[in-house]
């Protein structure tokens, strides 16, 4: 009996393999029918972007659909390379889903042609092709490919630092934390340090990171800082301003340390008329200053709103002459030199302090 459930379990077994084996042959056979191939632009087409227009369209392209042995899901990458390169490096310009077109911004085709060693605005061919592929497998690389030529201009200028601005009723803004909020001058040697030096009103204040929202945020008290990560969290403490005059603020984000301490020079210290940005930097190169914009609430804090710079040097300087300057050897933040200040191309907001010199310059392109 025992032989006979053997003879049984093996014969039940040959035919689930013969079963399996033959479910198997009988799966459809995926195989390429129609290689995808871009259709527009005609190859040959100039490009020349221009930061103005970053986020409007530099080109639309198309392609003719990849077709396979059985209805499929396809995807298509297109894609970037220098001239004449191999594609093992080449950069992806838009990823689709059946779709056979794709927009590319012109911030896009910039980067990507800076990415392969394109130089701004000097002109460089690149090669573009097309791609599609089946659940990540089955990839047909299209047939042929066009070349265009691409004009990059500067790409945006790394920033990898955080900016914090005073809210409260002792600054500028009071309560409102979208009003023209006093930012906090950073220091040149360490990212961590920030330091404002002006006018306070008697009242309380905070830090917060981002315009228009409550957290992060730091507040305080006993020289030791609170931090708040998100608006579930509780509320820090205000820093207390006991009366109208000058101060000095300091804060260590990575101590986790304040300080806040009278300013003695600030009632008796030199106004003027105007400061302005001069330099190889600026439109107007070394020849005439182009004027910051005073603040009414303290008259040593001076802005200038989106500006455009050149690859050079500059320094702000007061009533349109060379009687009082300032400087610094860093980009982006500084002061307290007489220095001429590097900096990269790019649109910056600009924001100075007259009372020590210190400077701070947001790339914002």
């Amino acid at each position: 009996m025992k032989n006979i459930y053997k003879i049984l379990i093996a014969f039940i077994g040959v035919l689930a393999v013969s079963c399996n084996a033959d479910a198997v042959d009988e799966r459809p056979v995926l195989d390429s029918v129609t290689i995808p191939e871009i259709t527009a632009p005609a190859t040959g087409q100039t490009y020349v972007l221009d930061v103005e227009k970053a986020q409007e369209e530099a080109v639309k392209i198309t392609w003719s659909a990849a077709e396979y042995s059985t209805d499929v899901v396809i995807k298509y990458t297109l894609l970037i390379d220098k001239k004449g390169g191999d594609f093992t490096a080449a950069k992806t310009l838009a990823a689709t889903t059946n779709l056979t077109e794709a927009s590319i911004l012109a911030k896009d085709l910039n980067q990507a042609a800076i990415d392969l060693g394109g130089k701004p605005e000097v002109a460089a061919d690149y090669d573009v092709k097309i791609a599609s592929n089946v659940s990540g497998g089955f990839v047909q690389v299209g047939k042929g490919l066009i070349s265009i030529t691409v004009t990059p201009y500067v790409g945006k200028v790394p920033y990898e630092f955080n900016d914090w601005y005073l809210v409260g009723d002792a600054t500028v803004s009071g309560w409102d934390n979208n009003k023209g909020n006093q930012i906090l001058f950073r220091s040149a040697t360490n990212a961590n340090e920030y330091k404002f030096t002006g006018f306070f009103k008697a009242g309380a204040f905070k830090a917060i990171k981002n315009l228009g929202s409550w957290a992060p945020m730091y507040g305080g008290s006993g020289g030791s800082l609170a931090y708040r990560a998100t608006d579930g969290d509780a509320d820090p403490a205000s820093f207390v301003i006991a009366a109208d005059g000058y101060y000095t603020f300091k804060m260590d984000v990575q101590k986790l340390t304040y300080t806040l301490e009278p300013y003695a020079g600030g009632a008796g210290a030199a106004t003027y008329t105007t400061v302005g940005i001069i330099g190889s930097a600026t439109a107007k190169g070394w020849d005439a200053s182009t004027a910051m914009v005073k603040s009414s609430f303290n008259a040593h804090i001076w802005t200038l709103g989106v500006t455009s710079l050149n690859d050079g040097e500059m320094k702000f300087r007061a009533n349109d002459a060379w009687d009082v300057s300032w400087g610094g050897k860093t980009a982006f933040s500084g002061g307290g030199t007489g220095d001429n200040i590097p900096v990269a191309k790019s649109k910056y907001l600009i924001y100075f302090n007259d009372l020590d010199g210190s400077y701070l310059m947001i790339p914002n392109q």
